[in-house]
């Protein structure tokens, strides 16, 4: 017993300890919006996804710019034998036991415009015969001009300068889009929140009122003025109240840790949402919505791309059918024992190799690929026509939404206001024996249901405003387009 005495007076000094130590901090829906672009965990994917695309991006763009290499055998030491075959075919082994050096610098370009490769390069060769009496030789090409080219191949960097700017655009777009949906993420948990507190205090509310008609009742019963069962269910509904208070407290916790986590919030905060109020906006055209959702949405640079694609597969399965490459080299060579005069006394050095590979019977393999890469662009083809249908009607009921909204706003606004009013007053008269205790249930009830129906109509609005937001990438309260630093985004 005395142990359980000790508990308890710890409990009664750690826990408004504990309690003081959490700081409660007002904040309104423009700051968690902030806070989540700032440092929510889906924010900083959105920033990784963008980064990945702007690298993608520079790397096809370093592919149309040349490039100097350098490539060497630095050394190369063989000490092994080798077989040779003798003037009168027989075979014998000889011992190697030789050091060589070789090096290549050369300045290589991307030709876009037929999809070739031309190099300018110089190199230096060298070897040495280790051992007693061993020689050493010098091989110099101090220019050489080579070009390889497809003939028929397709032609893949002109296809990826069409290709990749539209997939940049699609990933920046994408980003805006991202954003704006932590946005309605942001939205939705602060409005769960909001409507947790809004029911605790109800709940509180409740139960006190509950609390004092059950005592008001208690007084009525002993001058006869209810009945048994018109107190008991004043009792009943007191109970209901202090299990209700639980509940909401038990939801308010559940709520606020999800929106501290979502906005990385320390679990030492208790965040007080401030009830938002809408924000007077024009009325949406569903013609000016679907335009510049269709010009600015990455939907539409995902469908470019995508088209661009299944072409890009086309070409790729044309070209298969034969291949033809062609490889020229020109440019001067000298050798010599000593290293100064193998860049005297130079030689022509000229190479020029056609590569053909024409199938002559493959039993319709490569045209049978072909007709695959057809048929698959006509999937996508009509995939994207029924995906641009749903696009359009998503945007069609997303504008009816949004503009029924405002109204369905006003009303349940209003209709908060009268049921608190109706409240108020079925107190009143019940006290002095107007109304049964049904009547002022019924009253309690809509009071409640009419401040939930206020907050989710008052969500809705910001919800359906940010979504049209998100796919617009549009403000149409100030009329200007949803822009971003990318240049100082991908320098964080």
């Amino acid at each position: 017993m005395k142990k359980k005495n000790i508990l308890f007076a710890l409990a009664a000094v750690c826990l408004p300890l504990a309690l003081s130590a959490q700081k409660e901090r007002e904040i309104t829906l423009n700051e968690a919006i902030a806070m989540a672009r700032a440092q929510s965990v889906d924010a900083a994917v959105a920033l990784n996804e963008l980064k990945t695309a702007y690298w993608e991006f520079r790397t096809f763009r370093a592919d149309l710019l040349p490039e100097v290499n350098l490539t060497g055998t630095l050394p190369n030491y063989n000490k092994s034998y080798s077989s040779y075959q003798n003037s009168d075919g027989s075979y014998g082994f000889v011992r190697n036991n030789t050091l060589g050096l070789t090096g290549d610098l050369s300045i290589d370009q991307n030709i876009w415009l037929t999809g070739g490769k031309l190099s300018l390069t110089s190199s230096l060769d060298y070897i040495k015969q280790l051992g007693a009496g061993g020689n050493r030789h010098f091989m110099s090409v101090p220019v050489t001009l080579k070009l390889i080219q497809p003939i028929f191949g397709v032609n893949n960097i002109k296809w990826n300068r069409r290709i990749e700017p539209v997939r940049y655009a699609e990933a920046k777009a994408a980003f805006i889009t991202a954003t704006e949906e932590v946005t309605m993420r942001t939205i939705t948990y602060y409005f769960n929140l909001l409507l947790a507190k809004e029911n605790l205090g109800t709940a509180k509310q409740n139960q006190t009122n509950a609390d004092h008609l059950y005592e008001v009742a208690l007084a009525k019963r002993k001058m006869g003025q209810i009945s048994e069962n018109e107190l008991l269910q004043l009792k009943l509904s007191a109970l209901n109240a202090k299990a209700a208070l639980t509940e909401t407290e038990s939801d308010l916790n559940a709520k606020m840790f999800q929106l501290r986590a979502f906005l990385g919030v320390g679990e030492d905060e208790v965040l007080s949402p401030v009830l938002p109020e809408a924000v007077e906006g024009p009325r949406m055209e569903y013609n000016q919505v679907l335009n510049k959702a269709l010009e600015r949405n990455s939907f539409a640079q995902n469908i470019r791309r995508r088209q661009l694609e299944a072409d890009y597969e086309v070409a790729t399965a044309r070209g298969n059918l034969r291949s033809v490459d062609l490889f020229a080299s020109v440019g001067y060579t000298g050798e010599n024992r000593n290293f100064p005069a193998v860049y005297r006394n130079l030689q022509d050095n000229q190479i020029v190799q056609v590569g053909v590979k024409i199938p002559i019977l493959d039993w319709g393999k490569r045209r049978g690929k072909v007709r695959v890469a057809k048929s698959n662009r006509d999937v996508v083809l009509s995939k994207i026509r029924q995906e641009q249908i749903n696009f359009n009607q998503d945007i069609f009921l997303l504008v009816e939404h949004f503009n029924n909204q405002a109204q369905q706003l006003d009303i349940a606004k209003e209709a908060d206001a009268i049921a608190q009013q109706r409240y108020k007053t079925s107190i009143e008269t019940f006290l002095i024996g107007k109304i049964n205790t049904l009547d002022l249930n019924d009253a309690q009830n809509s009071k409640d249901e009419a401040r939930q129906k206020h907050i989710s109509e008052l969500y809705y609005y910001w919800y359906y405003y940010y979504q049209i937001r998100s796919l617009t990438l549009w403000d149409f309260r100030t009329n200007t387009e949803l822009e971003a630093d990318f240049d100082e985004i991908i320098r964080q």
